[in-house]
């Protein structure tokens, strides 16, 4: 059966998604949390990234969110997507991210911050300076050097293969650090080290397996265990990003993301790009029942801006947009217009996650633009860029 798009009000019938972004699970859009607590219980106040791109942001996060530590949220523009607001400058003149403020009190540097939150709030399991952390610190260090080495420079094919090895041999370390205890994480009981290794961990995943055609995942059966335990956590959930996010907003912030034009890296790159994105190995705990509502609330919450920035024409756009909206709702075809390709693809590639939605949420609005770009035509979109992500500035969104 085809369809006539469905108007906005009549989309908007068609979720019922909400989210308490205060006291609720966690999330990317929230400005406040509480976790149940007074506001004048508030003593922290984070400063991280508008994108939530930041790997040393999405640690000291994490660790608020599992200390359940009522703090403020203030987004700042990371230089790769735009200028860096004037405010923060006067504030921290490095522009480094993140920064926190406790109890009046400025702290830079990921590492310092959760030093001094232990020492207000109390650490999370062992602490950083834990003698049984020390070690995996320095380990996540070690695997984080061998990953640079390998994705971020050109090489010769005997120099990339030695750089892989280089690297497998530290995941194997690694390994033997999580099968040393007798549940999934590096210690006894989910804490600290889960987190220091978090945020470039899951950056790996994404980035070898679309760059070099290798899934850290999947190949390696305690880390898998650790992800699975790791995806049981809602905070992590909601800190979460997808492999599309990653692969893309990596290259300006590491300074290039080298392929290795393997046949296994150009299927998997195809696929990160193209769908279909519902089993690729970022995400393996169940979808949530909810993953098309949310996706719909989101769209329609920004809708102005989203049809604003894309490069379509308006009007175009918006109808297109609405037929790819019907037809996730209802499953039923609804034709775009003739042009519109170009369009959804445009908004296809730059969904973000955790900051636009969550990541199930994001795989079902791809797959609905693509099937709808598909039977308009086959014209993508601009490129991502590259060396910098200028197309994603926050300013283009009526404000941070």
């Amino acid at each position: 059966m085809t369809l006539a798009p469905l108007g906005w009000a009549d989309l908007e019938a068609l979720t019922d998604f909400q989210i308490d972004t205060v006291n609720g699970p966690t999330n990317a859009q929230a400005r406040l949390r509480l976790f149940g607590q007074s506001e004048s219980d508030v003593r922290v106040t984070l400063y991280r990234d508008n994108h939530a791109w930041c790997p040393y942001c999405q640690k000291v996060w994490l660790w608020l969110e599992e200390k359940q530590i009522p703090y403020r949220i203030e987004k700042v523009t990371m230089f790769c997507y735009g200028e860096k607001e004037s405010w923060y400058k006067r504030r921290v003149p490095s522009g480094m991210l993140p920064a926190l403020e406790l109890d009046g009190r400025l702290i830079t540097e990921s590492d310092d911050i959760l030093l001094a939150l232990e020492r207000a709030f109390g650490p999370l399991g062992q602490g950083m300076e834990d003698s049984r952390v020390l070690p995996l610190r320095q380990l996540e260090r070690l695997l984080f050097r061998a990953w640079c080495s390998w994705l971020c420079y050109p090489s010769s094919p005997p120099q990339e293969q030695r750089s892989r090895q280089q690297f497998v041999n530290v995941v194997e370390k690694v390994e033997y650090a999580l099968g040393s205890t007798p549940g999934p994480y590096f210690l006894e009981e989910f804490g600290t080290a889960d987190v220091i290794f978090t945020p470039y961990v899951e950056r790996m995943n994404a980035s070898l397996y679309y760059y070099k055609g290798y899934s850290m995942r999947e190949e390696n059966p305690r880390f898998a265990d650790w992800f699975a335990a790791m995806e049981s956590r809602p905070t992590y959930r909601g800190t979460q990003s997808d492999f599309h996010t990653h692969v893309h907003d990596l290259p300006p912030q590491m300074g290039g993301c080298w392929e290795n034009r393997e046949p296994q890296t150009r299927a998997n790159q195809h696929r990160v790009d193209h769908g279909p994105w519902l089993g690729l190995p970022d995400v393996t705990y169940p979808e949530p029942p909810n993953s098309r509502r949310e996706a719909l609330y989101y769209v329609i919450k920004h809708r102005t801006n989203i049809v604003r920035v894309n490069p379509a024409d308006d009007e175009l756009f918006d109808q297109a947009l609405r037929c790819a909206l019907t037809s996730m709702m209802t499953g039923e075809v609804c034709i775009p217009p003739d042009g519109s390709d170009f369009g959804l693809r445009y908004l296809r590639d730059r969904i973000n996650v955790p900051r636009d939605m969550s990541i199930y949420a994001a795989k079902r609005l791809r797959e609905a633009l693509e099937k709808t770009a598909a039977l308009a035509g086959d014209r993508q979109g601009p490129p991502i860029p590259m060396k910098h992500r200028r197309d994603q500035d926050p300013v283009y969104f009526g404000g941070k």
